[in-house]
């Protein structure tokens, strides 16, 4: 790959580039390292709906294996991964893989021993966010003895609360109302202890993240293709956000060796925080 910012431009190995980056090491019980990470096209998309099903996924179009490498060296770092309920339902019923395992992927099997060396648990713990508390649990996220939280607001359900609650499993409240909301779940997953936080969820909670404050880096990689279609979705959903949409490019490499033969960009960016 070529570094193009900062320069001056320079060829990098791509295995390698985001454990670099250490952000396991930049985050404390205080203020957690919160990190997300998308893939999209150069119209934005980010996400495709089939319109027979009503169900989401990512083009084929702009996934590829050294994406997914990186995407797998992020998710090496955290001690925590946030996914959502959406995603276990979908997992459950065979329409998306399981990407919550460190080191079951051929491209990334080495990541285990990286966890191993840097004194990390074998397996992140795994924290599920939802408002409505309607998802199984799947046998693959629960094994190897990994810690599993639920989020969810303050008007959830109930009886769904403390039905999973008798099943094990603790529940955190983060926000008022039904949803999660990012300032407080970074402080409950801070006092939890824990330090860095890989969020693989979608564009409610980045725009929540986003609004409050609470986002530590963006991880994006755009692909060099126009996707086009009606019904997709983008990186942030809800009102405008205004001055908290506003980012700051701390990294940039082109990667031409893409199988599609487009090429992609590797980019990285810091939220802006407010003056003050």
């Amino acid at each position: 790959m070529l570094r193009l910012f900062p320069g001056p431009p320079e060829e990098v190995a791509l295995a390698g580039l985001y454990l670099a980056d250490a952000v396991h090491t930049l985050g404390s019980s205080a203020a957690p390292f919160v990190y997300a990470s998308f893939v999209g096209s150069l119209d934005g998309r980010i996400a495709s709906r089939d319109p027979s099903t009503g169900f989401s996924r990512l083009p084929v179009e702009i996934i590829n294996e050294n994406d997914f490498r990186l995407f797998l060296e992020l998710q090496a770092q955290a001690d925590c991964l946030v996914t959502h309920g959406g995603y276990l339902r979908d997992l459950a019923a065979g329409r998306l893989d399981d990407v919550l395992q460190i080191g079951t992927h051929g491209v990334g099997r080495d990541l285990l021993r990286w966890r191993e060396e840097k004194g990390l648990p074998a397996q992140p713990a795994v924290v599920i966010a939802s408002a409505s508390l309607d998802f199984p649990m799947p046998e693959s996220v629960v094994r190897q003895a990994r810690r599993v939280l639920i989020a969810t607001g303050r008007q959830a359900p109930q009886d769904r609360v403390e039905a999973l609650r008798a099943q094990g499993y603790p529940v955190i409240v983060a926000g008022d109302g039904a949803s999660v909301e990012g300032a407080p779940l970074v402080r409950e997953l801070g006092g939890l202890g824990f330090r860095s936080v890989y969020l693989l969820t979608g564009p409610r909670m980045l725009s929540t993240m986003l609004r409050d404050g609470a986002l530590s880096r963006l991880y994006l990689t755009i692909a060099h293709r126009l996707m086009g279609g009606e019904d997709f979705h983008t990186m942030t959903a809800g009102p405008r956000l205004e001055g908290a949409g506003r980012l700051r490019l701390s990294s940039l490499h082109y990667d031409a060796t893409a199988p599609d033969g487009a090429g992609q960009w590797f980019a990285r960016f810091e939220p802006l925080r407010p003056a003050g």
